[in-house]
């Protein structure tokens, strides 16, 4: 038998099905990455159809059933109805939401990639910072919640810590002046940005969006976080692919 529960989490993603449901995808602090249905959310006056929608930040009422869960009611938080009206940035959005998709989990402590989800979207809106440098933060970020990332601290040839300007993509790693000389296949950063990637991966997720880059700075993030995702991730998010039809490519 099932029973009733309350998690905290973020609608990742809402589908119609049949006339009136949602089909919602929850990333909650407590279950993971679930799946629950919004029976009746597309009727009017349904006192869920604005808490099944993507973004959606909250407290869930679910019950549980065999396969799925079904959304009983909800109290939300946050909305961040703000960011519908944002040209780019709702879709970079879209594309968090995508990529939390794809790294969650069920059963699993997802209170990190759910707070990093929070803090990104608070940062899109605020629009102080680029939302092209907050999509490289995300990135990186997520690929360190998920246990996946290159070093950036020590030299993956002889371990050296100083003087490291060179990524090479055959150690997946930062080398020294020594061991990247002769070395091919490899990118060269600036000390700023390697400072920057050090940053985000250390540092709290609530100090990530404080910071700003020159434009030079992002564009080796950039290059280096393109080669990154296509390292670490066997496919291309859908939202991505929007994103950059709609961006420029960035």
């Amino acid at each position: 038998m099932g029973e009733t529960m309350q998690v905290t989490g973020m609608v990742l993603s809402a589908m119609p099905i049949g006339e009136y449901d949602r089909r919602l995808v929850l990333l909650t602090r407590e279950r993971g990455k679930i799946t629950a249905f919004a029976r009746g959310a597309r009727r009017m006056n349904s006192p869920l159809m604005a808490a099944s929608n993507t973004f959606a930040f909250g407290t869930f009422t679910v019950y549980e059933g065999r396969n799925s869960f079904s959304l009983q009611q909800a109290s939300i938080r946050e909305y961040f109805t703000g960011l519908a009206a944002m040209q780019p940035g709702v879709y970079y959005g879209f594309y968090f939401m995508e990529l939390a998709d794809y790294y969650g989990r069920e059963e699993s402590d997802e209170t990190q990639m759910l707070n990093l989800l929070y803090v990104s979207l608070k940062a899109l809106m605020k629009n102080r910072i680029s939302p092209r440098l907050i999509r490289r933060i995300f990135e990186l970020k997520a690929m360190v919640l998920n246990g996946e990332y290159p070093d950036m601290f020590a030299c993956a040839g002889c371990g050296a810590t100083e003087h490291l300007n060179v990524f090479s993509w055959r150690r997946d790693g930062m080398l020294c002046e020594k061991c990247a000389s002769g070395e091919k296949g490899g990118q060269f950063l600036s000390d700023s940005a390697v400072y920057t990637c050090r940053y985000v991966i250390a540092s709290p997720i609530e100090k990530l969006y404080t910071f700003t880059v020159t434009e030079e700075v992002l564009r080796e993030l950039e290059h280096l976080l393109n080669v990154l995702s296509g390292r670490y991730m066997d496919r291309k998010m859908k939202s991505l692919q929007i994103l950059e039809m709609v961006s420029g490519g960035t």
